[in-house]
């Protein structure tokens, strides 16, 4: 789902699409955020963590003209423990008439929790399953995003529904928590026979009795209870294709007859395009044995309820990043509100990757030129949320941090892992066995780029993902030789949080004649120095040209200083530790290193330009370096 704050763009974008596309991002993000003042402390009953929902049948009777459900909801479920209660989440404002087991009446009460606490007539043991049947009815109450809606589009009446994060309790009894996903429904949806009902999975059937018509959907992949839906209204119905056979399936678009057009048609045909984009750089649509699809909806947003994504309008970014969610937040649930950028992130830098890969790179610099305006428009602000951001609506659906910089985060891991190695980090991820149509953790996550990667990515992670804020760079340059340059790189941090921000950093280089040259340096401590190669003498430097790091405000020196052998052989760290580095220009060769004491006795010899000073003492040590050009001294402090 998207959100956002009313942000001014900082800077015009050079590409309609990406204008286009942030435009709607920010106000889809508005207006999701305005029950942003809402604190919902729901983020784990403890009461429902004793059993494990199976299988729901779910019939609703419905009319778009009343604000009401009533409803009967068959539940399955395997007691995890020894039980004498099962406990449902369940608005107080909703009335139960009646529990049911075996067809025996069962004894229960609704309290101020807004719980449904069923008394079992006798213990239940772990491993074993039981099926209750609740009847319920009443007017929902208001939250969350609305999650029961009763309204009219060019005068005709319509019902939705939209239950992320907390809101499905609202409308039906359920277990709403992020720790069970229900592994099959049947939703059984009776209206006014003249209205269309839409709900998750494939319809099965439609049956006339009257005035009314109940239509069936069945879908079986395993759903958390936030995602499932239903809506009803006049719809008028247009399906496409999508896939290659004889993997085909089909797109089932649910628009208000009023706004189908050709316009219209035009906008859902890149439906089908974006699907097999995902499908070639990822895997197959998680949901492809069903299907995909869009209705339309009476709110200004966009929500990814599996197999079909509730929409206010369509156009191609709000398709792109709900339909992404199919992949990220529907297979692959954030296990907790903590994690609620693994779903919103990631869909967010998927419709980025949609621009890149139709628009082309102006497009996507500037859509991501976009993000980091609004990620640095604050110093402070993690993407990982703590466990009180995790129950307030506004925090867990930031557009700055949960959206913009868990995108920009992705873009950055992209930069440090290469695209072979981050994009394969994306497929293992959706295909573990443990993760997939379940539940994920960040933790997940980083385990999959670092068996990728081969080396530990948790320095990474606390940075730029754990901690808040963002660096500021000051890089200086210089022509250092035949063919090389010397970079010198310090930061400074927006937030106290990150001593400093270890990242590859992108660096383009410019000389007379329209020559460019990029490299990408690996800064890991401030005042960090690099002796490059570069084909030519500098004239030019930018930091950053495609905008893949969070940062603001750097500053980009070209030195005029002249360039003077000594001065292009460094060595470092000083003061020194465990090792010591010599760097040299590359048309240089070393002959033999010597350092000595500061009584002048000669305490080690190499020939190598990294070497360990672990076995040397404490002190002022004189290092005498013998090249092909010469001899060189240089003093530096061991500690």
């Amino acid at each position: 789902m998207r959100k956002t704050y009313l942000l001014l763009f900082l800077f015009s974008l050079t590409c309609s699409f990406a204008q286009k596309e942030q435009d709607d991002l920010r106000e889809l993000i508005h207006a999701e955020m305005k029950s942003a003042s809402n604190l919902m402390a729901v983020a784990v009953n403890p009461n429902t963590l004793n059993y494990d929902v199976t299988y729901h049948k779910l019939e609703f009777t419905i009319d778009p003209e009343v604000y009401f459900v009533s409803g009967k909801v068959t539940t399955t479920y395997t007691a995890l423990a020894n039980m004498n209660s099962v406990t449902f989440d369940l608005a107080v404002e909703m009335t139960v008439t009646s529990v049911k087991k075996n067809a025996v009446d069962l004894v229960f009460t609704q309290n101020s929790s807004n719980e449904l606490v069923i008394t079992l007539p006798s213990t239940q043991t772990t491993g074993t399953s039981a099926t209750v049947e609740i009847i319920y009815s009443g007017a929902p109450p208001s939250g969350g995003f609305g999650s029961f809606a009763a309204t009219t589009h060019n005068g005709s009446p319509v019902l939705w529904t939209l239950s992320e994060p907390f809101g499905a309790r609202d409308w039906w009894p359920c277990k709403q928590d992020l720790n069970d996903k229900i592994n099959n429904i049947d939703v059984f949806i009776t209206a006014p026979s003249q209205y269309v009902a839409v709900s998750n999975g494939v319809e099965q059937s439609q049956v006339i009795n009257g005035l009314t018509k109940t239509t069936h959907f069945q879908h079986n992949y395993p759903i958390p209870a936030y995602l499932i839906c239903m809506a009803a209204t006049d719809y008028t119905v247009y399906t496409q294709t999508a896939g290659t056979a004889p993997n085909t399936y089909p797109i089932v678009n649910y628009i208000y007859p009023e706004n189908f057009n050709t316009t219209v048609q035009s906008q859902l045909n890149q439906t089908p395009l974006i699907l097999d984009f995902y499908s070639n750089l990822f895997e197959i649509y998680p949901f492809h044995n069903e299907k995909y699809g869009h209705a339309q909806f009476g709110w200004s947003g966009g929500m990814e309820h599996t197999t079909v994504s509730f929409m206010n309008n369509f156009s191609r970014g709000l398709i792109a990043h709900e339909m992404g969610h199919q992949w990220f937040g529907d297979k692959i649930t954030c296990g907790t509100w903590k994690d609620i950028w693994l779903n919103e992130g990631f869909a967010t830098y998927m419709a980025s990757l949609v621009i890149e890969n139709f628009d082309g790179t102006v497009a996507f610099v500037a859509d991501k030129t976009n993000m980091i305006n609004s990620i640095t428009s604050q110093t402070g602000g993690a993407v990982y949320l703590t466990d009180a951001e995790a129950t307030n609506v506004g925090r867990v659906f930031s557009t700055r941090l949960t959206y913009n910089k868990g995108a920009m985060v992705l873009n950055m891991l992209r930069l440090k892992l290469g695209d072979t190695n981050f994009f394969q980090a994306m497929r293992n991820y959706l295909a573990d066995a443990n993760l997939a149509y379940k539940y994920a953790l960040t933790a997940d996550l980083k385990s999959h780029m670092e068996a990728v990667y081969g080396s530990s990515l948790t320095e990474f992670f606390n940075d730029w993902i754990f901690n808040q804020g963002y660096p500021t760079y000051s890089i200086t340059a210089q022509n250092w030789g035949v063919g090389q340059a010397k970079l010198t790189v310090s930061q400074i941090q927006s937030d106290a949080s990150v001593s400093y921000f270890e990242m590859p950093l992108p660096i383009r280089f410019t000389g007379a004649g329209g020559q460019v040259f990029d490299i990408v340096i690996d800064n890991t401590t401030n005042n960090h120095l690099f002796i490059v190669s570069v084909p030519f003498s500098i004239t030019g430097v930018q930091f950053d040209p495609k905008k893949d790091i969070i940062s603001k405000n750097n500053t980009v020196t070209l030195s005029n200083d002249f360039f003077e052998l000594e001065k292009a052989i460094e060595v470092y760290p000083n003061p020194a530790v465990n090792e010591l580095h010599v760097q040299m220009p590359t048309n240089i060769s070393v002959e033999k290193i010597i350092l000595f004491n500061n009584l002048g006795q000669k305490v080690l010899e190499t020939t190598a330009l990294d070497f360990s000073l672990t076995a040397l003492s404490a002190g002022i040590l004189y290092v005498q370096i013998q090249t092909s050009q010469g001899t060189f001294h240089k003093k530096i402090i061991k500690n």
